[in-house]
């Protein structure tokens, strides 16, 4: 971050984060098998991003099972490594998490039938445990070799990590194993898992055989930005004009209800990943599910915040429901469909076009080729402005002599000078991302802070 702003690291995960809100208790996970276990109001995630973790806790294959009534329902199929000797919580959690993974490989209902051909699909979830520890979900969906009609498979990577272009590549070298043999993939995933998780930047190489081919060399490489690894900026700029990136940018600020319509799982994984990103170092607190399966539709019914992604096919069914203001995007035709009507206005207007001028020379500027360098350039753009909006939090922090600190919220605003960035600021303090960011910073005490 530019030199005085000392926010505090606030990475952001994308996939599925269904917060309760308020009060009220979390329907028990037994009682309530199709709903994930749910950690606290508000809880920050606990994954750890430390080098040298186990890459993988399970790579689960989920498979469509015909029932009695001639539908499909998905179940995990294969599973591996099987864990034994688990305590009794442990193994309850485990239960409910497997319990949770075919509802997110197979979003799109039970209307499935045997195909000959299908485009593979990668997509991620994250699913929050009850103690607020977050596990990603990295799915690959294809069609496994063989001759006449079949049913897609999904091989879904359950991991405490967040790199998805990192396991996006692991899903690759799954896929081609697939096709020679089921038996091929499970050796790769043991020097997976064998492996340590490498540091940002760094390189790891994993050996494997191949019938045939012989031996393989797999050099796994994570981006030196480690905050930006489990997003693709590229997937949002493609599909929607700054100016309305902009719209939805200022509606998430606020925390407000937002639902994105596409038909392919990857754009909706992709694009509500992205979104969530821009708000970086904030984090959305918020019920967050990028592909809502068919049986939570009614989550946009929900009085609360939410960002959520469903498949075009149930737009019908969306707009039908008792819904509260919302902002719809169609993500396939790059249009908003539902605003609330203030979009425009949210922003500073200076600050709005600063960030307008950003997004357009990205757009324009035909030397920025990896995904990587336009991740870089997006994320400066809306750093820059929450730089500009609220950098000067530290020095208004005030300081115990028991080292616990008090955010001065009143004397933060006051120092704004500009009318129009201090009404902004004052929605913005009132933000649950606000809150939980600061709540860190009076536990984080800053050592240039420490003379005051």
């Amino acid at each position: 971050a530019p030199p005085g702003l000392a926010f505090h690291s606030a990475l952001f995960l994308g996939g599925v984060f269904l917060a309760t809100e308020g009060k009220e208790e979390a329907p028990a996970a037994e009682n309530n098998p199709s709903r994930v276990p749910q950690g606290k109001p508000g809880e920050r995630s606990s994954i750890l991003y430390s080098a040298g973790q186990f890459f993988f806790e399970y790579l689960v294959v989920v498979s469509l099972k015909k029932m009695s009534d001639g539908r499909y329902e998905p179940k995990i199929t294969y599973q591996f490594p099987k864990r034994e000797n688990l305590l009794k919580g442990q193994k309850e959690e485990e239960e409910r998490l497997l319990q949770a993974i075919p509802l997110f490989c197979f979003p799109d209902g039970n209307n499935w039938a045997p195909v000959t051909e299908f485009t593979s699909e990668t997509f991620s979830f994250v699913l929050t445990n009850v103690d607020g520890s977050r596990k990603i979900g990295y799915c690959r969906r294809l069609l496994p070799s063989g001759r006449g009609v079949r049913l897609p498979e999904v091989f879904c990577i359950i991991s405490c990590l967040g790199c998805f272009g990192l396991f996006s590549k692991i899903l690759d070298e799954v896929e081609k194993r697939r096709q020679i043999s089921m038996a091929v993939i499970y050796p790769f995933m043991q020097g997976l898992r064998e492996s340590p998780f490498p540091a940002p930047g760094k390189t790891v190489t994993i050996k494997s055989f191949i019938p045939e081919s012989g031996t393989e060399l797999i050099e796994l490489t994570r981006p030196v930005d480690a905050h930006l690894e489990h997003v693709e900026f590229q997937a949002l700029l493609q599909r929607l004009s700054p100016h309305l990136i902009l719209h939805i940018f200022a509606s998430a600020v606020l925390e407000r209800r937002l639902i994105f319509l596409a038909e392919e799982l990857s754009i909706l994984s992709q694009c509500i990943h992205a979104v969530a990103a821009l708000l970086y170092p904030f984090t959305w607190a918020h019920t967050y599910i990028p592909v809502v399966p068919e049986c939570l539709l009614d989550t946009v019914c929900c009085p609360t915040p939410f960002m959520v992604g469903i498949q075009m096919r149930h737009l019908e069914r969306v707009l039908d429901q008792p819904m509260e203001e919302a902002l719809i995007v169609d993500l396939c035709e790059g249009k908003i469909l539902r605003a609330v009507g203030d979009e425009e206005e949210i922003l500073p207007i200076k600050l709005q076009n600063e960030m307008l001028t950003s997004l357009n020379r990205h757009n324009n500027n035909n030397n920025v080729h990896t995904s990587e360098q336009v991740n870089a350039l997006v994320s400066e753009a809306f750093v820059q402005f929450f730089v500009r909006m609220v950098g000067h939090y530290a020095s208004h922090i005030k300081w115990s002599k028991h080292g616990s600190g008090t955010f001065q919220e009143r004397a933060f605003c006051k120092a704004i000078a500009s009318k129009t960035n201090r009404k902004f600021v004052k929605k913005f303090v009132k933000t649950n991302m606000f809150s939980l960011f600061i709540e860190e910073a009076e536990k984080s005490r800053i050592p240039q802070e420490g003379k005051r």
